[in-house]
């Protein structure tokens, strides 16, 4: 299904000024807090539509990407002076070592197909978090430990901008990653891998490329998750990162990249409102059921995901209006 249905990228920047506004305008430091939360997991769901929603992949390991870009700056931070200078380098060094693994893992995993690669990427993950839980004298297992955030985002606005940046540079980068002909390629794999083979291409290459990309823009979110807690501990690689992943991508739109920005927005807004409910109301304890009725809701009423339904809706009404208008010119034909 061809759409030329796309976010304006005038309509994308007045958003952007908005947010960049956001925290100068109000006197809400929840919200600034829980909008950088939400652009942390965009990013994260971004990377994982990419494999999901643009290659076909389903993988449940994500969260060990995640988790290593936690770890390298929680650990350079708490070793080193907490500096801007150290804080940049603790991101590229996790953006480098999550390449290195999503390469590896993807050569020894990509091979395999469908529920085997998903179950095997899970065990893979969990070698990584009994790993995290072992060696305590540096990650200091599921206690965790806290560290200094460098002295410039103490101010919790200027690290609102900075995670907003990121978040606009990383859809951008892959929007513009997505388009290319190896993007093209991608997009390829998904519909038909086999037909994809027989046209030449090495379909490994291409997935090992997308996993790698994935890999390096959640080890970014992984980073900037573990300062804005100023703590880290083992949760950063559980199952439940990749959940939160795969669930914000599939209500967002699978395959949009700005759905899984949407969905992010979503279920972290259910998320707080609702544990905020549970301290007030009993009936609300058990918050986890509503938030499982609000996703079922959501996947029967947006069976493509939000941007997903409106990008149909928006192709099947073009081509109803060309099918009026082919129809339209027969009629006259027709009566000639």
């Amino acid at each position: 299904m061809k759409s030329k249905f796309q976010v304006n990228n005038g309509v994308l920047l007045v958003l952007v000024a908005a947010l960049a506004v956001f925290p100068f305008v109000s006197d809400s430091r929840t919200w600034t807090i829980l909008l950088t939360q939400i652009f942390i997991f965009s990013i994260l769901a971004m990377s994982y539509d990419i494999l999901l929603g643009y290659t076909g992949i389903v993988s449940f390991g994500h969260a060990m990407f995640f988790g290593m870009g936690a770890y390298t700056t929680a650990i350079m931070l708490n070793k080193f002076e907490a500096s801007l200078g150290v804080f940049f380098f603790s991101i590229a060094i996790g953006m480098i070592i999550a390449g290195i693994i999503s390469f590896l893992v993807g050569l020894l995993t990509l091979r395999l197909k469908s529920h085997f690669f998903a179950m095997l990427t899970l065990a893979v993950s969990g070698l990584f978090l009994v790993l995290a839980e072992k060696w305590r004298t540096l990650t200091h297992g599921n206690d965790g430990f806290t560290f200094r955030a460098p002295e410039l985002f103490k101010d919790r606005v200027m690290f609102y901008l900075l995670v907003l940046i990121c978040l606009v540079l990383v859809y951008f980068f892959l929007r513009r990653f997505v388009s290319s002909p190896l993007g093209r390629v991608l997009i390829a794999v998904r519909e038909n891998e086999q037909r994809t083979k027989s046209l030449g291409y090495k379909t490994l290459h291409y997935k090992v490329i997308a996993s790698v990309v994935a890999g390096i823009v959640a080890s970014l979110a992984g980073s900037l998750y573990a300062v804005s807690l100023r703590f880290v501990n083992t949760s950063v690689l559980t199952m439940d990162i990749t959940l939160d992943a795969l669930l914000m991508t599939i209500i967002g739109g699978v395959g949009t990249l700005i759905g899984p920005i949407i969905g992010a927005g979503v279920i972290e807004l259910a998320q707080h409102y609702l544990s905020g409910l549970a301290k007030e109301h009993p009936i609300f304890e058990r918050w986890i059921i509503f938030f499982g009725i609000i996703y079922i809701l959501a996947v029967i009423f947006f069976p493509r995901g939000i941007v997903g339904t409106i990008r149909y809706a928006f192709w099947k009404r073009k081509n109803k209006d060309v099918s009026v208008v082919l129809n339209t010119s027969k009629v006259k034909e027709v009566a000639k």
